[in-house]
């Protein structure tokens, strides 16, 4: 099994658009979540959400930004970030050896809602003619295999709050077993349309709005959470075998050393224990590593009752005593559930704890749950702290869980 490295990051988030912005945001604990900047929020009962200031007018030709949804906006603007990070230069327009992973559960929702309310609300006959490949799941991915040139595989991966992080995985695997070299991976959602607001209201895991702050709404593993609340953005990572970043003589900010894919079977929406636990052993027996040896979690947390009592109860049952030693975050208190781009997002988060030798709060834990009593790193972030090895969580609707696990690069 090859060696696989982390070259280059990209990211488009409701709190900054660029890693280190990101970060920087992330240690202050500032919010992204707000009340939504949008023509229809009166018309919803759930008004907030974590918006990225993002005008793809001044990224794109006016002819090229009829045809991208905001979704491929989002990952192509990542990803642009990612390649020049990584110093990548595609000469010739054809590189079979490189391949696209990426994660979306909703892909282009944008198109998809405006299409609806043109033919149903407005009564026309006729929709944007580029709206099928505008919607599809699988454009962000080829906008940016076009963009680039890349001939190897181009997948797309739709796994819910997983999406992105299996894309990574998966990406990881294939680069480890030698069947290609390098891989643009992540993910990218854009769902703040009134059609996807109205559904998650129906489902009834939103948070309510907090009456003295909206910027609060989200409160990962406190007693008085409500709920999670929906984000939009990109995350993209360029992945290499480390022989290939060698010979191109490039800084890298991880080495991936662990990931893992299983499934819960159990329940559709409900999260399960035994799932979780299986697939945070199953990424620490795929890196040969002991759970003592993790130093950092960022944690899917969602804010939801279930979600954040069953994350605890997992990780304890895996790490032992251990678990209370290891400092938590959920980040998605920051910058809100990015649901398909959520898993590279977090991952990112990760690797810049491991860069700074820092570990981002989660804001707004200021009722703690009995039942949530690890180390959640309650509202202030800690620095000079010793972070060698991170896991990242993402566990999804339909049960598909995914974890990663990454480490300094020591060469």
């Amino acid at each position: 099994m090859r060696r696989v490295v982390i070259t280059g990051l990209g990211v488009i988030s409701p709190l900054g658009n660029d890693p280190q912005e990101f970060f920087k945001n992330l240690l202050a604990g500032r919010s992204g979540i707000g009340r939504l900047q949008t023509p229809f929020a009166e018309e919803l009962s759930i008004r907030i959400g974590a918006q990225v200031h993002f005008d793809g007018a001044l990224f794109f030709p006016p002819g090229r930004l009829k045809i991208l949804d905001r979704v491929s906006q989002l990952a192509l603007s990542a990803a642009a970030q990612a390649v020049t990070d990584a110093g990548l230069v595609f000469q010739g327009g054809d590189d079979p050896r490189c391949g696209v992973y990426l994660g979306t559960g909703m892909g282009g929702a944008e198109t998809t809602d405006a299409g609806y309310a043109i033919l149903y609300r407005e009564g026309s006959e006729r929709l944007q003619p580029f709206t099928v490949v505008m919607t599809m799941n699988n454009a962000p991915a080829a906008w940016i295999a076009l963009e680039y040139g890349l001939t190897g595989p181009c997948l797309t991966y739709s796994t819910a709050c997983s999406s992105s992080a299996v894309a990574v995985g998966e990406a990881y695997r294939q680069i480890a077993l030698g069947r290609i070299d390098a891989a643009l991976a992540g993910g990218a959602e854009a769902p703040l349309t009134y059609g996807t607001m109205k559904a998650w209201e129906a489902l009834r895991t939103l948070a309510l709005e907090d009456p003295e702050n909206p910027a609060a709404s989200c409160k990962p593993f406190s007693k008085n959470r409500t709920g999670l609340v929906l984000g939009e953005g990109a995350a993209i990572v360029v992945l290499e075998d480390l022989e290939r970043a060698r010979s191109r003589g490039v800084p890298t900010y991880a080495e991936l050393v662990g990931y893992s894919q299983t499934t819960d079977v159990a329940h559709i929406t409900r999260p399960s224990l035994a799932g979780q636990a299986h697939a945070l052993r199953s990424a620490l027996e795929d890196s040969k590593m002991g759970p003592e040896e993790i130093d950092y979690i960022n944690a899917h947390g969602t804010a939801t009752l279930q979600n954040d009592s069953v994350e605890t109860a997992a990780i304890k049952e895996v790490f032992g005593r251990h678990g209370y030693q290891i400092p938590i975050s959920s980040t998605k208190s920051m910058h809100g559930h990015l649901l398909g781009a959520a898993g590279a997002m977090e991952l990112i988060v990760a690797i810049m704890s491991l860069k700074h030798q820092a570990v981002p709060p989660t804001i707004n834990l200021t009722h703690p749950d009995p039942e949530c009593d690890l180390d959640y790193v309650a509202n202030s972030a800690r620095t000079n702290v010793a972070v060698a090895t991170v896991m990242s969580n993402s566990f999804a609707f339909g049960g598909t869980n995914a974890v990663l696990i990454a480490r300094k690069y020591e060469g």
